[in-house]
């Protein structure tokens, strides 16, 4: 039984820690409003909206090709140039009908999303609902 609101935190593994704390805290943090990391001995906890990313270094890690983690926005082509600024490059799939930029529109026009990887290969995702 909850005693009071229950906060979620993300699990991200990452095989250097040091350029991933770098990746999230410089290039993620500023256009997605990740606050500056607690640090100890086993990780990094990055405050984000209501909840947390904690990112642990496994020196054999290697990122799956399904995303991890995603931010629901309210301009995901914003949210696009202010990450592409900073560095992030987006994922374009051949034939899946994404925009220049790689923002894909779904059939429905109920959502708009673009894909890119972080400092050590992890599939992230923007969202935008609609």
């Amino acid at each position: 039984m909850a005693t009071g609101a229950a906060r979620v935190m993300a699990m991200i593994c990452v095989s250097d820690r040091e350029r991933a704390r770098g990746f999230y805290r410089d290039v993620l943090g500023p256009v997605l409003g990740i606050g500056a990391p607690g640090i100890d001995h086993f990780g990094d906890q990055f405050p984000c909206g209501d909840g947390f990313i904690r990112l642990t270094a496994l020196p054999d890690f290697t990122p799956g090709p399904h995303p991890v983690l995603g931010w629901q926005v309210d301009d995901v082509g914003a949210a696009v140039a202010g990450l592409v600024a900073k560095g992030a490059r987006m994922l374009i799939y051949p034939g899946f009908g994404q925009d220049e930029a790689g923002i894909w529109n779904s059939p429905d026009g109920g959502a708009r999303i673009a894909w890119f990887n972080d400092s050590e290969g992890n599939l992230l995702s923007l969202t935008e609902q609609r």
